[in-house]
């Protein structure tokens, strides 16, 4: 009996070795930081057809992605709804994220907001920063906001792609951050933007392909090295 009892030990053992080493790995834990763009304000069901949803049906049980937007909200700490002072932020930072996705700007365009754009590129960093302590190796992607169609509740395409991107790219350029353009993958689709500013169910689709094409695409060899040393150079500031 005591033979057999270790047999059947040694089988089963052998046939947890012959199982995938995913099966114990963590999956990667993906932040998907933002606005109403992100939440998914203006579709029938935001739960199935926002951009991180629909990027974790495409990524699969490997990863775990959540959605942290929060509509009206701002990079701009003194912009009228600060991102900063939101319960999804600091569940976002508890969560330790692999990665995390920014895709805030839209609403700090408004003039009532973007009064203080001088501080939006410190305010962003800070954004930056704050993942980076809680989560040191997580890799940050920065997006472009998608298309404005036409001016609505102050949000203006001139500000956002004038102004606002610009420094987007500019932060992402001397901190070593790869860029998710969202603006290319909407600027001739802009019939998906059916309130002028949300992407529809068909333009969140487009969204976590563009996303997910970024993720699952390395940078090249150049590019690689071209990130490095700005994170070397923006580490020893």
């Amino acid at each position: 009996m005591k033979k057999r009892i270790i047999f059947v030990a040694m089988w089963a053992a052998c046939l947890l070795l012959m199982l995938p080493v995913a099966l114990w790995a963590a999956p990667v834990k993906i932040a998907c930081v933002g606005n109403s763009i992100t939440f998914g304000y203006g579709l029938r069901n935001p739960m199935q057809d926002s951009y991180p949803s629909v990027l974790q049906r495409m990524l699969g049980d490997g990863y775990e992605v959540r959605n942290y937007g929060v509509s009206a909200r701002t990079m701009l700490r003194k912009g009228d709804r600060p991102y900063f002072r939101e319960k999804a932020f600091r569940d976002a930072l508890d969560f330790r994220p692999d990665i995390v996705i920014i895709k805030l700007g839209t609403n700090d365009s408004k003039p009532e907001n973007w009064k203080y754009g001088a501080e939006f590129e410190q305010d962003m960093n800070d954004l930056i920063d704050s993942f980076l302590y809680y989560a040191p190796s997580a890799e940050v992607f920065l997006c472009r906001p998608v298309p404005v169609r036409a001016e609505k509740w102050g949000i203006t395409e001139e500000v956002m792609s004038g102004e606002i991107y610009p420094i987007i790219h500019r932060i992402a350029g001397y901190r070593g951050l790869r860029e998710i353009d969202l603006h290319k993958v909407l600027a001739d689709k802009v019939e998906l933007l059916e309130d002028n500013i949300h992407p529809n169910a068909e333009g969140a689709r487009l969204m976590a392909e563009e996303v997910y094409r970024v993720l699952q695409t390395p940078p090249t060899k150049k590019e690689a090295k071209r990130l490095k040393k700005a994170r070397k150079a923006y580490a020893k500031r």
